[in-house]
């Protein structure tokens, strides 16, 4: 089950960040050893280009190219103009490294080859993988891979919750895009989005096994302005979470399965949330996940916010086992207190052309609070039928006040009083 928490990673970033520039870089002392790496300046090529080959970096998979990929960073980052960060084709092994801000100039980030990243976790010292923190106009593209390689730790603790490194976090950055690129196997999230904005996530693939523990695709929280497009996602845990925060945030084109679906929250969780506003999630297909479209909140909610105006329209499902569903009394693992708070309004929700076949009966879930019932929303051309023999399609609803229309009989549970 994912964690819900994004201010956590900003503190584990910084403490890494720390560690990072208040190490000193060796001197360079004379030997008849081998020649040392070029200067950042000779291994720029045409446009300000930093490949991190010519720095020293070896493509084995084995040698450790941190210090070259944040030598090269650091070059790129502060010239002004457009300079580009080169990971060419072939392996390369790294631990945590931070690509810190401001910037002199725009920064693209072109990934070809592989990135593993290494398994020795006391690294992370509680952070994560790769760290991007207030950059400005960032691209990062290519046709390459960041492999988190966690099928070497998830065995070791299938139920850990946290100290596994994210893959990639943009903290702060605003303007920015990442395209074509692949992420795979995550120790934890595969990517984290958190206080940035107008970022667009464009054509990336993003796998791990179905069984993979809290490895959700992309999660976003305090965050404006997010698009992602063209994804396919297949992970252990929510293929696409929206957290907290969250506003003008757009998902379209995307393919999920396995995973859980694409959910706005956990919500309600922790003091400092703010409201979520404006989510569309548009033109997808989730395939024999575990959730469809998922709003949830949890029961005994510590903090007064709203998700409102969320759509969920033109989206096709394939065998999920719980195609649309509201959960205002999400409660993972029994955590949760027994008396219910009723914090979270859940309001203004549009479910449109939603169609295809649910794996369980019950295609539509809308579990709202009885203290706080869900309101204003829409059932708009839902044709989500059981695909088994053993039951009948139906949609149950418990306190979701709205209105269906040109929508499955069965599946027409809201109120309108």
């Amino acid at each position: 089950m994912a964690l819900c928490n994004d201010a956590t990673w900003l503190v584990f970033i910084l403490v890494a960040m720390c560690a990072v520039s208040g190490a000193k870089r060796p001197v360079a002392k004379e030997s008849a050893g081998p020649a040392p790496a070029p200067a950042p300046e000779e291994a720029s090529g045409d446009g300000g280009t930093f490949d991190i080959t010519k720095l020293g970096a070896a493509s084995d998979g084995k040698t450790d190219c941190s210090k070259e990929l944040e030598e090269a960073w650091k070059s790129a980052c502060g010239a002004a103009g457009q300079h580009t960060v080169v990971i060419p084709k072939g392996e390369f092994l790294c631990g945590p490294v931070n690509f810190s801000g401001p910037c002199e100039g725009d920064v693209t980030i072109q990934i070809d080859g592989t990135l593993l990243a290494t398994n020795d976790l006391p690294k992370y010292g509680g952070g994560s993988w790769i760290n991007i923190l207030k950059v400005d106009n960032l691209v990062i593209t290519g046709s390459g891979t960041l492999d988190g390689q966690g099928s070497n730790v998830w065995t070791k603790d299938p139920q850990a919750k946290a100290g596994y490194p994210n893959t990639l976090v943009l903290d702060y950055v605003k303007n920015g895009s990442v395209s074509g690129i692949t992420l795979l196997n995550s120790k934890f999230f595969h990517m984290n989005i958190y206080m940035s904005s107008d970022v667009k996530i464009d054509n990336v693939t993003i796998t791990a096994p179905g069984d993979s523990p809290n490895t959700d695709g992309i999660h976003i929280g305090d965050s404006s302005n997010i698009h992602v497009t063209g994804a396919t996602i297949g992970t252990g845990d929510d293929c696409i979470s929206i957290g907290g925060g969250s506003a003008s945030i757009t998902v379209t084109g995307v393919t999920c399965g396995p995973g859980q679906g694409i959910s706005v929250g956990c919500l309600g969780r922790y003091k400092d949330e703010k409201d979520v506003s404006d989510v569309t999630v548009k033109d997808c297909v989730l395939r024999s996940s575990t959730n469809g479209v998922r709003i949830k909140t949890y029961v005994d909610a510590v903090k007064s916010i709203t998700a409102s105006n969320l759509t969920f329209e033109n989206i096709k499902m394939e065998d999920v086992a719980n195609p649309i569903i509201i959960d205002q009394n999400y409660c993972p693992e029994k955590i949760c207190t027994a008396k219910s708070k009723s914090a979270v309004t859940v309001k203004d929700i549009i479910f449109r052309n939603i169609t295809g076949t649910s794996s369980t009966p019950e295609a539509v879930s809308l579990l709202c609070s009885e203290k706080q019932p869900c309101s204003g929303v829409e059932l708009i051309d839902v044709n989500v039928e059981y695909s088994g023999k053993n039951n009948k399609t139906m949609g149950v609803c418990t306190n979701a006040k709205g209105i269906a229309k040109d929508t499955l009989q069965a599946l027409a549970c809201v109120s309108d009083v």
